[in-house]
């Protein structure tokens, strides 16, 4: 996938010299130990680098690729320039394996730009493990000598190998190349394939023609050789190249996942997901619907079509791009992962020398109305969990503020639900036609009255509030239902003006019976990645503080709506770092 953030390294030596080394004792191929402390990332010179959010030691990464879990071992690939911290001319597939998807091993590069057909970089792509568990295959797109888009084909060189350290490319590559009603240069990021009834494979590949996006769907016996259908899979008017797609089953009732092969093809026990991330607009967008197959004719047909307004449905509704999910057979759920790009200047990145970070991994299901996916963070991260602090039953009068103490404000996992009384109070909305992220950005910083809201948390603030990020709602009564309106808002996130501080929301409907509203929030000093109402929606922010930087920053909760609130049950927990190392030896943090 094309990428459009830039960076490059300053001062990697003196990160080496302030991280901690970090031997990683082996039995065969799993680590036995790490050690029971590692110096933190965040200092002087580097205070936005994560502490358990997924990043390389250095340099550019963007699109997660080929997530897959393999005989005991997570592997994720991603886009990554090895040479600066900005996006490049040969981009390679990076490699990192982990056994809980937090903690990660860094090994080599596992496919680099070397033939002709993928001499000019090798962009996104995905994996799919055929016979019967044991043979994975990586689809991948290759800028070609002639800097066309094509699909190449890589197999393990050892698949007993659960660390899947080298990677051959077949000789019959390309497997793919542009077909006809396709652009040259617009034409990558194989999906997962899934297997038909038929005994054949099928994979789907982003596109373009004209303004008119594509998702191409391709047929194999063997899985190398590969024909196209010659009708479009999926399509959208006015929108551009659809890159990633991502399309899966999902079961109607229950959390957890299917394996994409999965072929029940019943619409009352299963529906389908087709992801598009939308160059055009640098958000992933999801289509809940049917997957139709009439003989020979395949295609996706949504529920409800593109229309290019905040009503159409998002992964995320902040910073949240090119993502890849995956089954996990080890716990039968599917996992989603998402790339969290910067909001400061070329330069700044270039300072810091890295740019871009990966989400949080996300179990995802189909919601009880059937209408929305949810989003939670995978129980693993509460292995990272350390000092808790509790509040429950306290009430937030109107335009009251109560600082959450006694945890390390720069690196938390809060969860805070609040009960709300007289919903029918609310304050009149209709939310047609409005654009809630606009609504949000007049909320100033979630400060402006309403009856029901604005109430929250104010994330990587200063101890004067002078920067703050705010995650809040509002509660409205809307024609025939409630809507909540969700915001994240970066206003007064820094001090310093040249960056990136789009405020960002989206209205979601409101259970009037329920009488709570949950919000839980990750922070990790760069990062705010928010999961509103039990994870029906989430919001990720990326925020550069000049003064809620390590021990000066705070976390608050408040209250700036008419109505009381009251804070039902609130729990946070300092988050420890995630362990990051190279295999054999060293950690770089």
């Amino acid at each position: 996938m094309f990428s459009f953030t830039i960076f490059m390294m300053k001062n990697f030596a003196t990160l080496i010299l302030l991280a901690l080394f970090l031997f990683i004792l082996q039995n065969g191929n799993r680590i036995e130990a790490f050690p029971d402390r590692i110096i933190s990332s965040s200092s002087i010179n580097q205070p936005y680098r994560t502490s358990y959010h997924f990043q390389p030691p250095k340099n550019w990464m963007n699109d997660p690729n080929a997530p897959m879990y393999y005989k005991g071992v997570y592997h994720l690939f991603y886009q990554h320039n090895p040479y600066a911290a900005t996006f490049g001319d040969r981009i390679v597939w990076a490699h990192s394996v982990s056994y809980d998807l937090i903690n990660w091993i860094h090994l080599n590069n596992a496919i680099e730009p070397s033939e002709p057909f993928d001499i000019n970089s090798c962009w996104s792509g995905s994996a799919t493990i055929l016979e019967g568990g044991e043979k994975p295959f990586i689809l991948y797109t290759g800028i070609d000598e002639n800097k066309h888009q094509v699909q190449n084909l890589a197999i393990p060189k050892n698949a007993s190998d659960p660390f899947l350290r080298e990677w051959i490319k077949l000789p019959q590559n390309p497997v793919m190349k542009p077909p006809i009603g396709v652009e040259l240069n617009n034409f990558r990021d194989p999906s997962t394939a899934w297997l038909g009834n038929d005994g054949k494979w099928r994979v789907v590949v982003g596109a373009q023609n004209g303004d008119q996006g594509k998702v191409i769907l391709y047929h194999s016996k063997d899985f190398v050789d590969w024909k196209v259908d010659s009708r479009p899979f999926f399509a959208t008017d006015n929108t551009g190249v659809c890159e990633c797609p991502d399309f899966f089953p999902v079961l109607i009732k229950g959390e957890n996942g299917v394996d994409t092969s999965f072929d029940h093809q019943d619409p009352n026990f299963v529906r389908h997901v087709m992801k598009i991330s939308y160059l055009s607009r640098l958000h992933d967008y999801y289509f809940l619907g049917n997957y139709n197959v009439f003989g020979d004719n395949e295609n996706f047909v949504p529920d409800i079509k593109f229309t290019g307004t905040s009503s159409d449905l998002r992964y995320d509704y902040g910073k949240f791009y090119a993502s890849k999910s995956f089954f996990d057979y080890a716990k039968n759920r599917r996992i989603l992962w998402g790339w969290v790009n910067e909001s400061d200047s070329t330069q700044d990145d270039i300072q810091k020398g890295w740019a871009g970070i990966q989400s949080i991994p996300r179990q995802i299901w189909l919601d009880k109305s059937g209408k929305r996916l949810v989003q939670w963070p995978i129980e693993e991260i509460e292995k990272l969990h350390d000092k808790q602090v509790s509040i429950s039953k306290e009430n937030l009068l109107s335009g009251s503020t109560l600082q959450v103490s006694g945890i390390i404000a720069s690196q938390v996992d809060v969860e805070v639900v609040f009960e709300i009384s007289e919903v029918e109070s609310a304050e009149w909305l209709d939310p047609k036609g409005v654009d809630p992220q606009i609504l949000c950005s007049k909320k100033e910083d979630g400060s402006r009255s309403g009856k029901i809201g604005p109430f929250g948390l104010l994330a990587l603030a200063s101890e004067d509030l002078r920067e703050q990020t705010s995650v809040f709602f509002q509660i409205y009564k809307a024609p025939n239902r409630y809507v909540g309106l969700m915001c994240s808002d970066q206003s007064r996130s820094s001090l310093r003006d040249d960056l990136d501080k789009t405020t960002y929301g989206t209205f979601f409907d409101i259970d009037p019976t329920q009488k709570t509203i949950s919000l839980r929030t990750l922070i990790d000093h760069s990062i705010v990645e928010s999961f509103g109402d039990e994870g029906r929606i989430c919001i990720t922010s990326r925020v550069y503080p000049s003064l809620a930087i390590d021990k000066n920053a705070h976390l608050f909760v408040f209250n700036n709506g008419i109505q009381t609130m009251q804070i039902s049950k609130l729990n946070a927990w300092s988050m420890k770092q995630a362990q990051i190392g190279y295999e054999g030896n060293i950690s770089c943090v």
